[in-house]
């Protein structure tokens, strides 16, 4: 499933970044998205940060099941690209 997740991720390289169509602000348009795709946790949506990059907190394999195309769509536009090697949801800062 995260490797479904990942490709379609890997599918959207050319749309990433590219947000003048997301209302609003596109970081948060992407953590509202994530938040009505996964609902229901009571902790923040970002787990960790580094010197430039922050991951966040969501189960790739649960939004592998729920996320269609069109939101992982989205959600490259708004900057999130899918990290492998932390297997984990990330954005540039």
């Amino acid at each position: 499933m995260v490797e479904d997740l990942h490709a379609e991720f890997e599918k959207n390289d050319g749309v990433f970044l590219k947000n003048k169509d997301i209302p609003g602000r596109p970081d948060l348009h992407a953590f509202n998205l994530l938040d009505k795709l996964l609902p229901g946790s009571k902790r923040d949506i970002v787990s960790s940060a580094g010197h430039d990059e922050i991951w966040l907190d969501i189960d790739c394999d649960e939004l592998a099941k729920v996320a269609t195309p069109e939101d992982i769509e989205v959600l490259a536009r708004c900057g999130i690209r899918y990290s492998s090697s932390e297997d984990s949801l990330a954005m540039f800062v």
